[in-house]
């Protein structure tokens, strides 16, 4: 018997449950569908949220050959091979037949180099699904070839929204007399997963003898509790035990952190994703506080990527307790994001005049670099001069955080800077 997550997957976009912003009245992808006629595109979305379903309802309402390849178990033979099946099906009349793969972050670089030229001459209209930011995981010339469209987690209504149509229309559910009397308990073990919320609603129903089920938080928790993994059938735990060791590393506590790194390396996890993982936390929780976090976490990704396992756990041992060990600063963090906010609320304010590069006659005599102040023609390599647009000129955007190193930065900033406040 199929899971009830497979039983209740939908086949229409009217069965489709979540991402408005892509599929609902008027969206983007819900035109192009209507239109009949898409390009190809990625999938961004943490598991759970439809994207498998996406496509497949895609496929079903453009009625177009259908190929489905998964980046685990397949290499760069089935690639071509699907790619000349698609050829030969290929008529004048009908759309590019449509190439899903199924976590396209896992493909290697020659497997993502054999889609080339299909998804450019339109041999294929190419659908990817990926967790992982495309960004880092997918090469330039395929991403510059697709749009991107990211999926979110559901929201508490649309959950609540597939609770009630899985004990109302299931085959099997249906039969049974369901009460969803509290469903908070669900909702949070679910973490916005659809398939997730449905094994543990298909795992607390047949836990319960009788044809009457009341479901309550306690029931759902203590059902739980003593079967952790049975609503985890796919490994989506992985993305929760991922949270634990980033959040152990940033509250300072090795032993959580060296923890979680077991449960990981004992459940098979990627290390590349673990490795990748403690380059970003070195620069957004350690920072300035310790740049030779970023230099060891970066040598870690190395070393991983040189000698794999078993060895490989030691440097992640290493790496993530010293992570952990570090004093802690998201200035860098802050301050980028707060520059982001800054750019995005002001546009695009003119580059000071000074500043501007000035490689013509013409733009030498509009002013463009005149006024400029070479700093190593000054005592100290210092001048001081204006260095943001007139309007924000006097923004401060990096503030140094109470910790030796950055505060080492902020004293020479106050030396050099005589009319900014440094310690704001």
């Amino acid at each position: 018997m199929q899971p009830l997550a497979e039983r209740l997957r939908p086949k229409t976009l009217d069965e489709y449950i979540g991402q408005k912003h892509l599929v609902g009245p008027g969206a983007v992808l819900r035109n192009m569908i209507d239109s009949g006629r898409i390009s190809s595109f990625i999938l961004w979305g943490p598991p759970g949220v439809g994207k498998t379903t996406l496509a497949q309802i895609i496929a079903n309402k453009l009625e177009t050959p259908f190929y489905t390849l998964s980046a685990v178990t397949s290499g760069v033979k089935d690639v071509r091979d699907v790619i000349e099946r698609a050829k030969s099906n290929r008529f004048f009349s009908q759309a590019s037949p449509i190439l899903f793969i199924d976590e396209i972050h896992r493909f290697s670089k020659s497997q993502q180099d054999s889609l080339l030229g299909a998804v450019e001459h339109g041999t294929v209209t190419l659908i990817g699904a990926t967790t992982e930011n495309p960004s880092f995981e997918v090469i330039r010339p395929l991403l510059s070839r697709c749009q991107l469209y990211v999926l979110k987690p559901l929201e508490k209504d649309d959950l609540l929204e597939l609770l009630h149509r899985a004990i109302t229309t299931d085959t099997i559910l249906k039969e049974k007399k369901i009460e969803l009397r509290e469903t908070n308990a669900m909702l949070r073990f679910s973490g916005g997963d659809a398939r997730k919320l449905l094994n543990i609603l298909e795992l607390v129903v047949e836990a319960e003898q009788g044809d009457e089920v009341v479901i309550t938080d306690d029931l759902v928790t203590n059902r739980l509790q003593q079967n952790p993994l049975a609503y985890d059938k796919d490994g989506e735990m992985h993305y929760d035990i991922i949270s634990a060791f980033i959040k152990s590393i940033r509250g300072s506590d090795p032993d959580g952190a060296i923890y979680w790194l077991a449960r990981m390396v004992e459940g098979g996890e990627d290390p590349a994703f673990i490795a990748r993982r403690l380059v970003i936390s070195a620069s957004e929780d350690i920072g300035l506080a310790n740049p030779n976090a970023l230099l060891l976490a970066n040598a870690c990704f190395d070393t991983i990527m040189k000698i794999g396992w078993p060895e490989g756990r030691i440097p992640l041992a290493e790496t993530t307790i010293y992570l952990a060990t570090s004093p802690k600063s998201n200035s860098a963090y802050c301050a980028i994001n707060d520059a982001l906010a800054l750019v995005q609320q002001t546009g695009n304010l003119p580059v000071p005049l000074h500043l501007r590069n000035a490689p013509t006659k013409l733009m030498k005599q509009l002013g463009y670099g005149q006024d400029y102040k070479y700093a190593h023609d000054y005592q100290g390599h210092f001048v001081e001069q204006q260095f943001l647009p007139d309007a924000v000129k006097d923004t401060r955007i990096w503030h140094p955080q109470d910790n030796p190193a950055e505060q080492k930065h902020a004293q020479w900033m106050k030396q050099l800077w005589k009319n900014k406040e440094w310690d704001k």
